[in-house]
């Protein structure tokens, strides 16, 4: 917290506390959806060191500050700002973001996730890959991230490749928003809990004893859960299983174009909005995620490709268009599908930078 902000008696960006058994993660940057920038990162890092190493804390509880969501994402106008000038904001903090999501995943203690209103992007790379992931009648959870001219990361490429059939390629390439039960569909989430009986919940959690497992978190979890079905997604996982079954767009798009359906054409709609260079380097990581042996195995082909992102064009007009001039009129290079060359995709793909990622 800044000097200015102690004085002014502000809290700060990240609360890291612990209450009874549980330590308590809150992002705490309501007015920008708890937006996560590098020092918060930094911050839940240090406070997963500490919460591991006391015995006192059986626990961590992940939430967001405010009633609109857990977290919108990474902070894009400061990484838009750094990429403009050519900075290392972007090396750095999805460095720091990656390593991170792959400590939650192999957290040694239970890490429950309140997944309530907005996740997308990095909030997802913050509950995700947690072992207990909560979700609720408001969330609203999705990887938009072809629509600023980059692609689903922080491990995002492993949990839609693990979607059943094409599901994780649909949700990946479209960025469609995902309710409670499609996102326990899609493996992004395991329970809904009705966001009434979430205070309830919390306070049980903050009082387990300590050393208690993960299949006795899940349960007292169960408890409160509603017991929702498996979401409108699945309904039509046939349909978004025969458009998103190939390996190249053209060809998703000409599957797109021969069924007439009202979907179809919508999903069409929706995907001319999305950067083409983005969508085609997307689809590629999909495809390679499925024969991945790890969770790191992605990360580090997301961080390789994520440097390339932070030095081009399309990023940067990604950003301008959806968050600082607001116009929703990307000029994206090049403009159509068809025109994005093998050349153009190959430097997302070189094997450079892994060495910069320390996994625990």
């Amino acid at each position: 917290m800044s000097e200015a902000a102690a004085v002014a008696g502000a809290e700060p960006d990240l609360i890291a506390r612990r209450e009874g058994a549980a330590g308590i993660i809150r992002l705490n940057r309501p007015k920008a959806l708890n937006a996560m920038t590098l020092e918060m990162s930094l911050g839940i890092d240090a406070a997963l060191d500490q919460f591991e190493a006391d015995p006192g804390v059986a626990l961590v509880l992940l939430e967001g500050a405010g009633e609109r969501g857990l977290c919108a994402g990474g902070d894009i106008r400061g990484l838009w700002e750094s990429s403009k000038v050519g900075g290392d904001l972007g090396k750095v903090f999805w460095r720091q973001e990656y390593v991170m999501n792959a400590r939650i995943a192999k957290f040694p203690k239970p890490y429950v996730a309140f997944m309530d209103g907005l996740v997308m992007g990095g909030g997802v790379g913050l509950s995700a890959h947690s072992s207990h992931r909560v979700v609720t009648e408001r969330t609203k959870l999705a990887m938009p991230e072809v629509g600023l001219g980059f692609f689903p990361d922080v491990g995002g490429t492993w949990l839609l490749s693990h979607s059943p059939g094409e599901i994780g390629t649909y949700f990946g390439l479209t960025g469609q928003t995902m309710n409670g039960p499609d996102a326990i569909y899609a493996g992004f989430a395991d329970a809904v809990v009705p966001s009434s009986k979430w205070p309830a919940l919390r306070e049980v959690l903050t009082k387990v004893r300590a050393g208690v497992t993960a299949a006795e978190v899940k349960k007292l979890i169960d408890g409160f859960a509603a017991g929702e079905p498996s979401g409108p997604v699945a309904a039509v996982q046939a349909s978004i299983d025969r458009w998103f079954g190939h390996d190249r767009m053209q060809d998703i798009v000409a599957a797109l174009l021969r069924d007439g359906s009202e979907m179809a054409q919508a999903t069409l709609k929706t995907l001319a909005e999305k950067s083409p260079r983005g969508m085609v380097v997307t689809l590629k990581l999909l495809r390679l995620a499925r024969t991945a042996k790890s969770l790191e195995e992605c990360l580090v082909r997301e961080y390789r490709a994520a440097l390339q992102v932070f030095a081009s064009d399309d990023f940067r007009e990604g950003v301008r268009a959806a968050v600082i001039d607001k116009d929703r009129q990307p000029k994206w290079s090049p403009p159509r599908i068809q025109d994005v060359t093998p050349e153009m995709v190959a430097p997302y793909f070189a094997e450079i930078g892994a060495d910069e990622l320390r996994f625990p």
